[in-house]
């Protein structure tokens, strides 16, 4: 398994930014001590950021843009919940996170591809694209 970590911490010994003394012992501590609690942060923010984005906006593509953040954080999670399961199982279904993973990138793939369809459809008819103006179906 490749780990990122690896690539990354050589560049950050060679920036100009970290060399004061200290700095570097604290930037690899950060690298390398990464719990499975740093992921679920940053996976809460992403879902705030998508939920609010969903509720708070008018244009259609910008809810797209939105659900993919709540869908990537989603990810995140699994991979995240994937790994401390292979930490604590010795190997069991290692990477059932992952496939899972895989399963909602196709999904949202599909379901941008059909929305965006739609929106473009939508936007040829009533030339806007434009939540509140979207009045298509009523009777």
């Amino acid at each position: 398994m490749i780990n990122i970590f690896n690539y990354i911490a050589p560049i950050l010994l060679q920036a100009e930014a970290i060399s004061a003394p200290g700095i570097k012992d604290r930037v690899l501590e950060g690298l390398f001590n990464v719990n499975i609690n740093n992921f679920l942060v940053l996976s809460a923010l992403l879902f705030v950021i998508g939920v609010a984005g969903v509720l708070t906006r008018r244009n259609v593509i910008v809810i797209f843009m939105s659900i993919e953040l709540i869908l990537n954080s989603v990810n995140i999670n699994l991979v995240a919940f994937s790994r401390y399961w292979f930490l604590q199982s010795e190997g069991k279904n290692a990477y059932m996170g992952e496939i899972f993973t895989i399963f909602v990138i196709v999904v949202a793939a599909a379901e941008a591809v059909v929305g965006l369809g739609i929106v473009i459809a939508f936007y040829r008819n009533k030339e806007t694209v434009a939540v509140d103006e979207i009045d298509l179906m009523k009777w």
